[in-house]
């Protein structure tokens, strides 16, 4: 069984020689919303101080004031709408992008938008998979945490195979996941040096070599945790009760 080690080091491998493509590549993605569920990204926070509109006397200055943050909160639900529509897509496409890295095959900047004639289901995983993780963080963040790990591998699955329906990604996701969550954890752990130095010391910067490390490293994780289930295609193993318990999405 591979280790954190082990997964950078396989990571390190894959990108020597490809590290050009592979920094654009996560460039491209994470401007687009694509990095998913693998790796952090920024967020902006907005907040509105509504205790300023009581202490404007003029009812048609309070209109305009008013008409205005609805229109920026309009504008915002669309832009995010459309942000979240592009991301879901980019996400499975910069998944198969990291699959053929990992596999030491031909990888190309195109690779992020293939999955756009299957946008669809695209963006209907990456919906579901996130209301269920929001659904467990309302029992509080722990079972949203450890509902996060367990659909972790959802879009790799379906940049994979893309004909699979969305709830059979979800389960696949879930078993893969099953005795692996701590591993996934500690994988990410291992990379809390690197965040700290592309934090304080290059301003953010080092996330342009950064993300494509650890998006490799997840690769290369899914790729063993994948060996321990049925994929389509191939032939079912013997179930156990302990494996069985992990099927129901």
């Amino acid at each position: 069984m591979k280790r954190a080690s082990d997964f950078r080091y396989t990571a390190r491998k894959s990108l020597r020689g490809r590290w050009g493509i592979a920094i654009l590549a996560g460039f491209i993605a994470s401007l687009l919303g694509g990095l998913g569920m693998n790796t952090g990204s920024g967020s902006f926070g907005i907040s509105f101080d509504f205790s300023e509109l009581k202490e404007i006397n003029n009812p048609l200055v309070m209109q305009i004031m008013l008409s205005m943050l609805i229109m920026t909160l309009a504008v915002m639900a669309v832009v995010g709408f459309i942000y979240f529509i592009i991301g879901s897509v980019i996400e499975v496409g910069y998944n198969r992008f990291n699959l053929n890295l990992i596999d030491v095959k031909i990888v190309k900047i195109g690779q992020l938008v293939s999955f756009f004639p299957h946008w669809l289901k695209a963006i209907g995983t990456c919906f579901l998979r996130n209301l269920y993780i929001f659904l467990w963080s309302l029992l509080l963040i722990v079972p949203g945490i450890i509902a996060a790990y367990d659909y972790s591998m959802t879009t790799y699955i379906l940049a994979e195979y893309p004909d699979i329906s969305i709830r059979e990604a979800l389960r696949l996701s879930k078993l893969m996941m099953y005795g692996n969550k701590w591993r996934l954890f500690c994988l990410s752990l291992s990379f809390i040096g690197w965040d700290i130095l592309c934090v304080f010391f290059t301003l953010g910067i080092g996330y342009l070599w950064l993300i494509p490390y650890q998006k490799a490293a997840f690769t290369d994780f899914y790729r063993e945790v994948a060996t321990t289930v049925v994929l389509p295609g191939e032939n079912a193993p013997e179930t156990t009760p302990e494996t069985a318990q992990a099927t129901e999405v």
